[in-house]
């Protein structure tokens, strides 16, 4: 699902000199490449003051790893094997309420999806920026979420405090809910259109998986095919 990012403002250093802030820092992405990128973009720590102290790919070796290092911060993708971003959250639940060294999530995705936005905050998420973020830009949301404020991309605001202000918010639904991250975003491409291999390329998986992951959804939701699955899709504007 990752995508590399778009930035491509490097981090100078401020005056030649070692910054004085640190914050110790996860990469939780499934896409390694990825993860060498921003840890290459971010984690000079002399320069930037960011120590990439771990990195995982999937939900379990996140859970592990942020148990055993308890950084400061973890930038986490959305999208993972395993249950996504929201079951990360979930099972660090502990470790966000802890009052002492709290860990503190800040997601970093592609996605610019409702769902996607509102799903990682309700589960405990400091912020939400996609990954056209430049690095001088990453840290300092970094450092922000190290403080205990709320960071979002411009474009996302105002549709979070929509959503949380508004006394006629959308309902949790207990329908999508039952689908992994990586599901909804199949059902999202299967309904726009997208044939099979062409949803494979776009998410950097096989075919059979794109065909498990539709007959997971089709049996999740009740669902007989891609035409009913399409307008289970279009009634909950997911297209």
């Amino acid at each position: 699902m990752s995508e590399p990012t778009e930035a491509n403002e490097s981090v100078e250093p401020t005056g030649g000199s070692a910054v004085e802030r640190h914050v110790r820092v996860v990469l939780v992405d499934d896409h390694r490449m990825f993860r060498t990128g921003v840890q290459a973009e971010i984690g000079r720590t002399e320069q930037t003051g960011v120590e990439v102290v771990g990195e995982a790919a999937d939900v379990d070796q996140a859970v592990t790893v942020i148990t055993a290092t308890r950084p400061e911060v973890v930038l986490l993708d959305v999208h993972l094997p395993g249950g996504g971003g929201v079951e990360v959250l979930r099972r660090c639940a502990p470790l966000m309420a802890d009052a002492e060294q709290p860990v503190r999530f800040l997601a970093l995705s592609v996605s610019d999806a409702a769902e996607d936005v509102i799903g990682v905050i309700r589960g405990g998420a400091r912020g939400y920026v996609t990954k056209t973020i430049t690095g001088t830009d990453l840290v300092d949301s970094v450092f922000r979420v190290q403080d205990g404020d709320a960071v979002f991309s411009p474009r996302l605001a105002g549709f979070v405090l929509d959503a949380f202000a508004s006394t006629d918010a959308p309902p949790v639904d207990e329908d999508l809910d039952r689908l992994t991250q990586r599901e909804r975003e199949v059902l999202r491409l299967i309904a726009r259109g997208y044939a099979y291999k062409e949803i494979a390329k776009q998410l950097f998986i096989s075919v059979k998986t794109v065909e498990s992951h539709v007959s997971a959804v089709l049996r999740k939701l009740q669902l007989s095919n891609r035409h009913e699955l399409t307008r289970w899709a279009t009634a909950r504007r997911l297209v």
